[in-house]
């Protein structure tokens, strides 16, 4: 099986953070295959600001699969469930969170994160790592 990592998780990893989620992580490594989302990849490369730090990152993504997150049919997909939680009261923050949210529920992969927007996907099929 395989599971996609959020952006939240990564940057708590390579921080040194100890949260749940990092264990859980640090426990899917080299047990399991674990995907890099391309929006994820990209939100973690711009927030890095020094060129070492980003050499390590890209070596350490180095042995997993880089997936593409959004297509036409996902942008649907996704514009559809962002409406239906807007129906119900409940505003998703985050664009891109959104959008990995949908791929995860159409491609029923796994999420393991740790950003409190991803809560009401669960709902809609998330499934949890």
């Amino acid at each position: 099986m395989s599971t996609l990592i959020d952006t939240s998780v990564w940057i708590d990893f390579f921080r040194g953070n100890v949260t749940p989620q990092v264990t859980r992580l640090k426990a899917l490594l080299g047990e399991e295959e674990l995907l890099i989302g391309d929006l994820i990849l990209a939100e973690i490369l711009q927030g890095i600001r020094d060129d070492y730090d980003v050499l390590r990152v890209e070596s350490a993504f180095a042995p997993y699969p880089v997936v593409s997150l959004v297509g036409e049919a996902i942008a649907r997909q996704s514009a559809r469930y962002y409406r239906h939680l807007r129906k119900q009261g409940i505003t998703v923050r985050k664009t891109i969170d959104c959008l990995i949210a949908t791929w995860c529920i159409v491609h029923r992969v796994p999420l393991l994160y740790a950003d409190r927007d991803f809560v009401p996907f669960v709902k809609l099929g998330l499934i949890e790592a």
